[in-house]
């Protein structure tokens, strides 16, 4: 199909048109398009031919062709204004041509000329151009009045001149006697036409208050000149006023022919009286006296034209409203009846109720009375039904309004009137409980139950008390009981009943009935509701009552716990893909929730939910979408978690509202630049800052003992098999050391132990036992807690964000950051290190300071608040490492984030500094020992320890680790530390940062001091000052590291190489700590009231390095 139109193969044709032709050039006009556009240069030669044709006696298509001329008479005429005048004139010459031609009844025929007639009419009307010669014609045709042959056409060309008067008002008006004395002369059918042309020139003199005489008419009828009223333009109001003597007359005479009009002439009729009637200032019951009678006619029509002029007369018809309205109620009862006349015999009895209630509201008891006796019946038609509902939900307003008039009447009193009267209604139409929730019954039945909820709470009335008194109405409390039992035996309506409140939430007045319906299904429905695989039927009514914010969440969240339960425990084979589906729903209501509700009001209950889902639900896709919610309810505040989960254009936001992703390359030049200074605004910071702030560390090599991995000579080693001689056959390869060669090697000591020796023993290898090999299986862990925050002013500055502003809101209009990832690495030997996930971070708000205000800046804070508010600013990161040696460090630290406008933002931040402190831990204790005999087991294992790392004869022993796989030594060393501090200093900084690692405390002076402070506790106190286990005084200052041998003299000289700088000894902390991954840190303190002598015994020596500014840092702190 082309752009242009095709043009015509020939050339509009000059010579006549065939009657193919005219069949061809009607149908392409009806086809429209390009079709009826190749005509659009030849419309006056079409006319021509067309008036020609129209001429021509034996032309067969006349009445298709004028038929068309009046179809198409806008292109056809209107193309051309010009030449419009001519051709009008020589249509209407055709016109007369055609009249004056005698009816052959085969090429003239009276149809053809009825037809003429009408056409050329509406093509003068559409035209807009009034001439005088086709209502001359027109006159000319209806002048003769009882000719019976032509009173057709006579009709028709009253009727084409009563068009011409309602186009053109007044045009008759200068002949309005001549129209009377024709209507009284006509005698047939056609008195109608002439009935209807006068009363229309009647009622635009009366509306145009023109001063002319109907009866004395001075000019004739033909040949007709249009008034000068019209001609001059001046037809919209007369000055000389009406001639009422004459036009009082002339409705004596028309209100005696009603019985010659037709239906449908009476309803135009009535229609033209009434305006003349009042601006006449008739009786009105002239009119009621003539036409009140034909409320009892069998032909609706008739009953509708009283009931017209029931509204502006009503005074006139004051005490008849019972007689019309049983006559209506009689007509949509009358089985004989067409259905649509049936059906508006109740649409005429609704209104005209309406009309008598806002007249006067006693005077509708009568229709009440009436009315709710008028129940549907069983066989009746479903609109007749629906009409008949809307009636009694009619008088049932009526019956409310009654009530508040004081007036009483049969059972008028019985406040359960109105509930009766619905549920009986409801009885015609109770199909819909079985039928599919979409049949017309149930549309019908719940159409019906919205009009009696919403009672007399019109949509057009603003006055909200309306609606207060209907929410505590006997009708709006029985009807939400019908509702919460029908959702609870017929569960396929339940979205039926959604849709109902979605009816009551979309208009403004009800939205309130919506509310109360949906606090009522919260309080009834959730308790009945039995929890199987059909509860997911009340889902939809689930979802809306958690949109409502006014309805407290914790019996649907109680109800949703126990569902998710069910599926858990119902979950089987068999189960397919119910235990997704169901449990995605249920998700999807919790998400309704977030939405919708303050995250506090939430927390509790349904991060119940959520956790329990995440644990023990089936399927896997429910379980990670339970964890994503649990972690945005933890992590995100209200606003922000609403505007994650919003779906878009679910909450009618706009896609221009949405914030516009720039995503921009991470390897650009602009983002390298912004990433270098992360570091100045993002920061991760340690909970716990370190005593000591460790510059450096200690390396060592193997010192050529041979690999071992940790760098120093007491590693983990692998147990050596042990080989049988019966392992040893012929083919073995094993190399058989000669028995000179062994004899030529060193002997070994031979190694001599006691009870005491095996005692500690046992203690050693069962403390190891239970220690994991890090080789071959995961290790100790050792946690650091830290806090990231940032400076939401400056990132915002840097990245191009909306900056945060002051207000009610500026929570919300902080920025933040979005899946938040920090990756940890370490040259020290820590092991890998997890990266650690935050899902949401909010910035920090832009700190307030006023300098000038000096009393503001010395304000006392409390601390408690300050750092809660602080708290929601920051993020707690917990660094896990498994050290393979006990030593400070540095954890480099890279984050990677995604800020709120689309910027993934990526640096390196501060690197974390560790301490030998972070690796102080607990030892471990057998799981055998119960916890009443820990603080025995663990004075028994640091005094074995004691004695390894002292001297002791088990240098040569090794003890498996757990695992099996692994063993490892003790080679012990010892060292001395006196710290000048008094004796309250020692014991506070023990209580505070050595109280877990205390075993036990000696002396009765120490004791009493420390036990009553209530920090150090589940030890072993011991008033005397010395003990048969351990002799704090008779330790050896030895420091040599020769081979272990046992003594069993007391040791003074270590007692002697210490300068007695003490004056009162009160007793003695013992402390022991293990060091992560094998290793031990054991101090002996000895407390004095100005002094202190720190005794240190440890299985790994590089620690001591780091011991001595510890110590300082603790006690002089």
């Amino acid at each position: 199909m082309t752009d242009k139109p095709p043009e015509p193969s020939l050339s509009p044709p000059s010579k006549p048109v065939t009657l193919q032709d005219w069949e061809s050039l009607i149908e392409d006009f009806q086809h429209g398009g390009a079709r009826r556009h190749r005509w659009t240069s030849a419309h006056s030669i079409l006319i021509d031919q067309a008036l020609s044709c129209l001429n021509r006696r034996e032309f067969p298509l006349k009445l298709q062709l004028i038929v068309f001329l009046e179809e198409f008479s806008d292109p056809l005429f209107t193309s051309d204004p010009d030449s419009l005048p001519k051709t009008l004139h020589r249509l209407i010459e055709t016109l007369r041509a055609l009249i004056q031609t005698p009816a052959d009844g085969v090429h003239v025929t009276l149809t053809l000329k009825e037809q003429t007639m009408l056409s050329v009419t509406a093509i003068v009307i559409a035209a807009d151009y009034m001439l005088d010669g086709l209502v001359e014609l027109l006159l000319t045709v209806a002048n003769r009045p009882n000719h019976g042959v032509d009173r057709q056409a006579r009709a028709v060309a009253c009727e084409c001149l009563r068009e011409l008067e309602k186009s053109y008002p007044c045009l008759l008006s200068d002949i309005g006697g001549h129209l009377w004395s024709l209507c009284q002369s006509e005698r047939t059918h056609a008195a109608q036409s002439y009935i209807l042309l006068f009363t229309t020139v009647v009622h635009n003199i009366v509306a145009k208050k023109l001063g002319v005489s109907i009866l004395n008419t001075t000019v004739p009828l033909v040949p007709f000149s249009a008034p000068q009223v019209l001609v001059n333009g001046s037809a919209k109001e007369g000055s000389g006023g009406l001639n009422y003597k004459e036009l009082r007359r002339a409705m004596s005479f028309l209100l005696e022919w009603p019985q010659v009009l037709t239906p449908c002439g009476m309803a135009e009729f009535l229609a033209l009286i009434m305006p003349v009637a009042m601006a006449l200032e008739l009786q009105a019951s002239m009119l009621k006296v003539q036409f009140f009678g034909m409320i009892y006619s069998s032909d609706p029509l008739l009953c509708h034209v009283v009931l017209t002029m029931y509204r502006p007369f009503l005074d006139a018809f004051d005490g008849q409203e019972g007689q019309i309205a049983s006559r209506l109620m009689l007509l949509s009862r009358e089985t004989q009846q067409h259905l649509v006349f049936r059906l508006l015999g109740l649409h005429w009895l609704l209104g005209f109720s309406e009309l008598v209630l806002r007249r006067e509201v006693r005077k509708v008891k009568g229709i009440v009375d009436m009315g709710l006796r008028f129940y549907p019946s069983v066989f009746d038609p479903l609109a007749l039904k629906a009409l008949k509902l809307d009636l009694l939900a009619f008088c049932s307003i009526c019956v409310d309004m009654l009530k508040l008039e004081g007036v009483s009447g049969e059972d008028m009193g019985n406040d359960k009137l109105v509930v009766k009267v619905f549920q009986d209604g409801l009885v015609s139409v109770s199909a819909f409980k079985w039928l599919p929730p979409d049949s017309t019954e149930t549309a019908v039945a719940f159409r019906s139950l919205h009009r009696f909820l919403i009672g007399a709470s019109a949509h057009l009335d603003n006055d909200p008390s309306t609606t207060r008194s209907l929410m505590d109405s006997t009708t709006f409390t029985s009807i939400q009981g019908i509702l919460v039992d029908l959702m609870l035996e017929c569960r396929r309506l339940v979205p039926v009943i959604v849709a109902l409140t979605d009816r009551l939430f979309g208009c403004q007045k009800h939205r309130w009935l919506g509310e109360r319906l949906l606090q009522t299904f919260d309080q009834h429905l959730l308790p009945k509701v039995k929890l199987d695989y059909t509860l997911v039927s009340c889902f939809p009514i689930f979802d809306k009552i958690a949109e409502s914010d006014t309805i407290p969440p914790r019996g649907l969240l109680e109800l949703l716990t126990k569902f998710m339960a069910f599926l858990v425990v119902k979950h089987g084979p068999y189960t397919g893909l119910r235990s997704w589906s169901q449990g995605s729903r249920v998700l999807g209501i919790c998400r309704t929730f977030l939405m919708h509700h303050h995250s506090s009001r939430l927390f509790l209950r349904l991060s119940r939910l959520f956790a329990f889902t995440c644990l023990y639900f089936p399927d896997l896709e429910v379980r990670d979408n339970a964890r994503i919610y649990l972690r945005l309810l933890i992590c995100v505040p209200g606003k922000k978690l609403r505007d994650m989960l919003n779906l878009g254009e679910e909450l009618g936001i706009s896609p221009s509202a949405l914030p516009s992703f720039n995503i921009q390359s991470p390897l650009s030049a602009d983002n390298l630049k912004k990433s270098r200074s992360i570091s100045s605004y993002v920061h991760l910071e340690r909970v716990i800052p370190l005593l000591v702030k460790q510059s450096w560390s200690l390396s060592l090599s193997s010192f050529g003992f041979g690999n071992h991995e940790s760098g120093y000579p007491e590693g983990i080693r692998d147990s050596e098999p042990i080989i049988e001689e019966s392992d040893i056959d012929s083919s073995s390869t094993m190399q058989i050391t000669p028995e000179s060669e062994r004899i030529d090697r060193p002997q070994e000591p031979l190694r001599v132990m006691d009870a005491k020796i095996s005692e500690i023993l046992v203690t050693l290898r069962r403390h190891f036992s239970c220690i994991p090999d890090f080789r071959h299986m995961p290790g100790f862990k050792v946690r650091i807690s830290c806090s990231l925050r940032f400076e939401s002013e400056t990132l915002s500055r840097i990245w191009g964000l909306d900056s945060p502003t002051g207000g009610l809101d500026e929570l919300d209009a902080l920025p933040a950051l979005y899946a938040t990832v920090l990756n940890f690495s370490s040259s020290a030997p820590y092991g890998s290190i997890a990266s650690y996930h935050i899902p949401f971070l909010l910035g920090e708000p832009p700190r307030k300071t006023d300098v000038s205000d000096q009393a503001a800046a010395l304000a006392i804070v409390p601390v408690e608040n300050g750092s809660r508010e602080e708290d929601s600013f920051r993020a707690p990161v917990m660094i896990e490492l498994e050290p393979q040696e006990p030593t400070p460090g540095l954890i480099d630290v890279s984050i990677e984030t995604n800020a709120e406008n689309g910027h993934i933002i990526r640096g390196q931040l501060h690197s974390i500094t560790i301490g030998i402190e972070d690796m102080f831990l607990k030892a471990v204790i057998p799981p055998d020992i119960p916890e009443v005999a820990s603080p025995g087991y663990y004075l028994d294992l640091f005094n074995a320890l004691w004695e390894a790392c002292g001297n002791s004869n088990t240098g040569r022993e090794t003890f498996p680790l757990k695992g099996g796989k692994g063993v490892a030594a003790i080679a012990g060393t010892r060292s001395v530390k006196l710290l000048e501090v008094p004796a309250s200093s020692v014991i506070q900084a023990t209580e505070r940062y050595l109280a877990p690692f205390v075993v036990s405390v000696i002396g009765e002076p120490l004791v009493s001091a420390v036990r009553d402070g209530g920090i150090i506790r589940d030890i072993i106190w011991r008033d005397e000052a010395s003990d048969s286990a351990l002799d704090i005084t008779t330790s050896g200052t030895e420091f040599d590291r020769g081979p272990l041998h046992l003594t069993y003299t007391d040791d003074v000289d270590e007692r002697d190489s210490v300068v007695n700088t003490r004056k009162k000894n009160m007793g003695c902390f013992l402390v022991l700590i293990f060091l992560p991954p094998r290793f031990h840190l054991l101090f002996q303190m000895e407390v004095c009231d100005v002094s202190t002598l720190v005794r240190i015994r440890t299985d790994h020596w590089p620690c001591l390095a780091y011991t001595d500014d510890y110590l300082e840092a603790l006690f002089l702190v």
